[in-house]
């Protein structure tokens, strides 16, 4: 492959550690769609023959077929998927197969491939999303009056519903779709005919290898071009905050699903049990969804680490930039749908997230807001007020509309009867209907809104 440069081949440790066959074999589709699209604009320029851009076109197929058959043999003396595929062809179609690299280099042939594979990638991640975000709706809309304590500090700290909740997390990833599609529209561009570095002396047409390939033109500048990894770690950036948010989920089932909350029942088939213990039922799903969130950052951050130092243009460094990503897309697609199967096939337990809501003073802050709009009490005190009330029902041992009204009053003399309209926790969260907030009404406008967003109502 190296021509007349090279007296001796590579010893034993080159060829190892210079192989990349066993990873960037997964680019064989965009490989070979890249080499078909490059051979086509060939012949139509006339830089080579159309019988000899016949044969290659057919070869070429017949590649993929065996690819699709048996996989992509690995052969570590040919380096990559590139030279792998072009060997194979020559041994099909004989010398023509070497006119299949005119006016291209390696360089912006892997740039081309591994900008078509993530994009893929975004895409498959995307529909993985959007079914996630689909179950999140439909579990919201069924629990729209479902009330459960909200946390802050994972105290009790306001009611809500389980249905507002659930649409937190429809917002979040809604975000992390919206990121996806910003990378998605910056990597859309082709590098196909950058060559090496510097372009290329033949007449080709870029624009006609970037219709082709689906991208929305060909990149400005042939360095730039054959150099940038951007794309993938906007793919990483986005996969790694997309992690998060499916982490902070699955904490929440992990300690819903615990005994002393019992928020959750998690499905069978996501659950597994314990070797010694026959009492358990771990939620061993959501787990591995929270672990992985670190696996994927640590990939964003090694391929980060990885091109902080490169002067243009190709270093042989951006050989590691396709093992994170290929990891972090297999965990991602992993990750998204045990997460979609959790939402979708778990039980809530509403009567027991009712209870602890009623538990725990959730109402406080509504006994403040009463003094404020009804006493005319500036907030400051009612909120001292409010304190003194709770500290009462604490040491009874009762919930704060469990006292009674004259107890209310030695406190404070301006408290009446009905104030005990906006101590239940309905009256609470029937309350809070400002737009996004957690009444009942309102978790139904925001599904609604989001059904709409999704299609989901034709």
């Amino acid at each position: 492959m190296w021509g007349g440069r090279f007296a001796d081949g590579p010893s034993a440790i080159m060829r190892e550690i210079n192989a990349s066959i066993p990873f960037d074999k997964a680019l064989w589709r965009q490989d070979i769609a890249g080499s078909q699209a490059h051979v086509a604009m060939l012949a139509r320029q006339g830089i080579v023959s159309e019988e000899d851009a016949k044969a290659i076109s057919e070869g070429l197929d017949r590649i993929a077929s065996e690819y699709e058959m048996a996989g992509v043999p690995e052969d570590w003396d040919l380096e990559d998927i590139h030279m792998t595929t072009e060997a194979r062809l020559a041994e099909l179609i004989g010398p023509v197969a070497g006119r299949l690299h005119t006016a291209r280099s390696r360089n912006d042939q892997v740039a081309t491939d591994f900008r078509m594979w993530v994009r893929d990638a975004i895409d498959q991640m995307d529909h993985g999303l959007e079914a996630l975000q689909n179950e999140l709706v439909f579990r919201a809309e069924e629990h729209a009056e479902s009330i459960m304590p909200g946390f802050t500090h994972l105290q009790t700290a306001q009611p809500v519903t389980l249905g507002h909740h659930l649409m937190a997390y429809y917002e979040m990833f809604g975000r992390d779709r919206s990121r996806l599609a910003d990378a998605r529209a910056r990597l859309n561009e082709c590098p196909l005919g950058s060559a090496a570095l510097a372009g290329t002396g033949f007449p080709i047409d870029r624009e006609m290898t970037s219709e082709a390939l689906g991208f929305d033109g060909p990149t400005a500048n042939s360095l730039d071009a054959v150099s940038d990894r951007d794309f993938a770690m906007d793919y990483l950036y986005a996969a790694s905050v997309t992690a998060l948010h499916l982490s902070r989920l699955a904490e929440e089932l992990i300690i819903w699903a615990s005994q002393p909350f019992g928020f959750v029942r998690m499905p069978d088939a996501l659950s597994t049990g314990s070797s010694i213990m026959p009492q358990k039922k771990n939620p061993d799903a959501a787990e591995l969804v929270r672990g992985h969130a670190g696996r994927v950052i640590g990939c964003h951050t090694a391929l980060m680490i990885t091109m902080k130092g490169l002067p243009l243009a190709y270093s042989k460094d951006m050989q590691d930039d396709k093992p994170p990503v290929f990891e972090a897309a297999g965990l991602m697609a992993l990750s998204i749908a045990a997460m979609t199967g959790m939402i979708a096939d778990s039980t809530f337990n509403t009567e027991r997230m009712r209870e602890a809501a009623e538990l725990g003073y959730a109402t406080a802050t509504d006994l403040a807001d009463w003094l404020v709009r009804e006493a005319d009490i500036p907030f400051r005190e009612a909120h001292h007020i409010t304190g003194a009330a709770v500290k009462l029902a604490e040491s009874r041992g009762c919930a704060l509309d469990d006292l009674p009204l004259a107890d209310l009053q030695k406190i404070d003399d301006r408290i009446d009867e009905r104030i005990f309209e906006a101590l239940s926790v309905d009256a609470s969260v029937a309350a809070r209907s400002s737009y996004g907030g957690t009444a009942p009404d309102e978790v139904r406008r925001q599904v609604k809104r989001a059904r709409a967003a999704l299609g989901l109502d034709g």
